[in-house]
Formats: C-alpha cells, sequence, structure tokens
C-alpha cells in the first residue's frame, strides 16, 4: 500500500501556464474575427479545459457563434497551442526542489488536472517534471472531470495501489470542491488562476510558497 499520496492540479498550481494559454486563445479569437482578451483575463477562465476556455473567450467578446464556427476556433486553438504550450510557461518558483524533496521523503504523486492528458504529457516533458508523477490524469482520461470527486479517485487508481492518506493540491474551486466530494484533505496556493479568492476556497491549508508545502503536509498528517 502507498502510506502517502499527492495530487497536484497542473495550470496554475504547478505551471504558470497563462501566457501560452492566453497567446493561444487570442489567436483563435481574432482568427474568429473577436478581439483579444489578454493574459489578465484568461488567467480568471483558466481551470475547466481547453473547450471551456475558447467557450468563455468568445461570450465576452460577441457570445457563441454557430456550432461550425466554435469548431473552427477550437481547432485553431488546439494548432496553435500543440506548437506553444511551453513557449513561455514555467514551474512556479520552488516547484522542482519541493517535488524532488518529496519524492526523497516518499510521497507518490501524481497530477489530476483538467488540461488534456496529452497536453499535459507534453508540457510535463518538455519543463522536465514528469519523472516526479506516478500517474497522469487529464480532463479527458476519464469520463469525469473535477469538481466531480470520480476524477480524484480516478487519479487514485492509476496510482497502482491504494493510498493509506491522500491530498489535493490545486488553485481553484474545481480542486478544493473535487477533495472535499472524494473526503480528501486540500492545500491551495495562493498564486493560482481563480474568481475566488483562494483565502476562500474552502481548502485546509493555504500556502503562499512551494518551501511551505511540506508544513502544511505534515499539518494534515501526511
Amino acid at each position: 500500500m502507498i502510506q502517502k499520496a499527492i495530487l497536484f492540479d497542473l495550470d496554475g498550481t504547478l505551471v504558470d501556464t497563462a501566457p501560452d494559454l492566453a497567446a493561444a486563445t487570442d489567436y483563435a479569437l481574432q482568427r474568429a474575427g473577436r478581439p483579444a482578451i489578454g493574459l489578465q483575463a484568461v488567467r480568471l477562465l483558466v481551470g475547466d479545459g481547453a473547450r471551456a476556455l475558447v467557450e468563455k473567450g468568445l461570450t465576452v467578446t460577441g457570445g457563441i457563434p454557430s456550432p461550425e464556427a466554435f469548431e473552427a476556433a477550437m481547432a485553431d486553438f488546439f494548432d496553435y497551442y500543440a506548437v506553444h504550450l511551453a513557449d513561455t510557461s514555467r514551474p512556479f518558483p520552488g516547484v522542482a526542489t519541493c517535488l524532488a524533496a518529496l519524492a526523497e521523503q516518499g510521497y507518490v504523486m501524481a497530477v489530476c488536472t483538467n488540461k488534456s492528458e496529452g497536453f499535459s504529457r507534453t508540457l510535463l516533458d518538455r519543463l522536465g517534471l514528469t519523472a516526479f508523477f506516478a500517474a497522469i490524469v487529464g480532463g479527458d482520461s476519464l469520463p469525469v472531470r473535477k469538481p466531480d470527486p470520480g476524477h480524484i479517485h480516478g487519479a487514485l487508481d492509476r496510482l497502482g495501489e491504494p493510498a493509506a492518506w491522500a491530498v489535493m493540491v490545486g488553485d481553484s474551486s474545481n480542486d478544493i470542491n473535487a477533495a472535499k466530494a472524494a473526503g480528501l484533505p486540500s492545500i491551495a496556493v495562493s498564486f493560482g488562476y481563480t474568481q475566488i479568492p483562494a483565502a476562500e476556497l474552502g481548502a485546509d491549508r493555504l500556502i503562499d510558497r512551494y518551501a511551505d508545502l511540506p508544513a502544511a503536509l505534515t499539518a494534515l498528517g501526511g
């Protein structure tokens, strides 16, 4: 049995992906004849996957077009993002050092994200983080995604063995609500992408930097 497991969200938790997501979103919007919305707007729209991101972008720039036009915008987004997903995306400060220390302490770690599994794996590969994770579960890996607790349970199942204790680390209501529904404690990061202030998400612990994560885990019994 795995003694201690940590599930991490990806966008806004492990990696600052908003600049590349914003570039892909603005590219798709402009191809659709819409104005760009920019980085700060995209930071507040990330969290439900690419289709929801583009849908929100279209909504705030004039509304959802025909189904055919929407699918064309999605194709433009995916074409651009596939090439540029790691142009400026970088792990948040201290991530690699923290993950290495947690691995040495015996934690088994997985990524549980609403980003597609393919893009998630490619991004983690390009940033040199893949080896830290025993499983990578994306928004298209299972029939459900966060905030459905089934996404949490599915990620834990992919670790191969039951975990005696597990925690979810994320930046948004999707992460914290999924953890609550799954019966797991949660830790929120204060530097991610959320319209709700991180301190109001209802997580069991809030951290401002990755150097604080080990102490938060210990406080929760990990």
